[in-house]
């Protein structure tokens, strides 16, 4: 019996869960599957504690996801928002689907009652034969921050912090980003069952998330990072950044604000290589960055380039057979996919 553990967050994270399930539903029946989920973007609204990520994944292993909009429920209807903002209550441009909304008010409502996200989390997925085990990455709450220009002022240095949902839906990431800021990160703690599924593993697969808000967020929680360091089971993951651009989302804008350059082989560099006190040993990259393929592996990394696009759910579970082989292969058990 295998057990797997996926680094996740965000629309990409839930396409790449729903491949790696179905590749291990045909391939390995018995794998247990455990999914780390960012939590980073959760925010209260309305009064309810909305949790974008591990509803996304959640979502999309339960099948009833919106498969057009990449977010929230299928057959979606939007009274109840429509009514909230009439009251002048919420955000108007965070529109929130009443499927949805159940999701949101059965979760408080656990929250309220004592249980720690965690627990809330499992008893919300308990409802689907989802395949796989969701984790917050913490109970804490740790809302992700930008920091932009402040709007309409003199002083050009003048910054102001907005929610990231605020920067990320209504200014579709269109206001200057100067830095990211996890409020409440320091003194958070992993949620339970995290830790052990990253050190008990005998893989752990990083999904091609934002590097910086999302799996960013996840390694930033104290005690997870050293954690990808010291498991003994290989450490593989895949490129958001396909040709220099970002796979879905905006990750280029906030690599950009970091410093990073929008590439395959910079995100590499970026997380870095495990044997020199990094995170990665394999590192898949699409066909579109072939010529990165000596750099990083002249850097020690065990990497194999192949079309890395979600265009369906059999394409996407080969891509996470091809991870998983890569990560075999490192353990002594299989060989490297070829180059494609």
């Amino acid at each position: 019996m295998s057990r797997i553990t996926l680094l996740a967050g965000g629309v990409g994270g839930a396409k790449f869960a729903l491949g790696l399930r179905a590749h291990l539903r045909a391939a390995d029946p018995a794998a247990e599957l455990t999914i780390v989920v960012n939590t980073g973007d959760d925010l209260w609204l309305t009064g309810l504690r909305v949790c974008p990520d591990l509803d996304s994944v959640m979502y999309a292993l339960a099948g009833v996801n919106d498969l057009e909009r990449g977010w929230g429920r299928a057959d979606e209807s939007e009274r109840v928002s429509a009514e909230l903002t009439a009251y002048g209550v919420g955000w108007p441009w965070f529109t929130l689907g009443d499927l949805d909304l159940g999701t949101h008010i059965a979760r408080t409502s656990l929250l309220r009652d004592g249980l720690p996200l965690s627990e809330a989390t499992a008893r919300l997925a308990s409802r689907w034969d989802l395949g796989a085990r969701l984790l917050p990455a913490t109970d804490h709450e740790v809302p992700t921050l930008v920091e932009v220009p402040l709007e309409g002022g003199d002083d050009p240095h003048a910054t102001e912090f907005l929610h990231f949902e605020e920067w990320w839906v209504r200014y579709r990431a269109g206001r200057p980003a100067r830095a990211f800021l996890q409020q409440g990160m320091a003194s958070s703690v992993p949620a339970p069952g995290v830790l052990e599924a990253i050190e008990e593993a005998d893989v752990v697969l990083v999904a091609p998330s934002n590097p910086v808000v999302s799996i960013g967020t996840i390694l930033g929680i104290p005690g997870i990072a050293d954690a990808v360091r010291r498991t003994t089971a290989p450490v593989v993951g895949l490129s958001p950044i396909i040709g220099g651009a970002a796979l879905r989302g905006m990750a280029d804008v906030c690599l950009t604000a970091i410093g990073v350059e929008t590439s395959a082989l910079a995100v590499a560099e970026y997380y870095g290589l495990r044997a020199a006190d990094g995170l990665l040993d394999g590192w898949l990259v699409d066909t579109a960055d072939v010529d990165a393929v000596d750099c990083l592996s002249a850097l020690g990394f065990d990497v194999i380039a192949r079309p890395l696009r979600f265009t369906s759910v059999e394409e996407t579970a080969a891509i996470a057979a091809d991870a998983l082989s890569l990560a075999q292969a490192r353990r002594g058990l299989g060989t490297v996919p070829p180059v494609e």
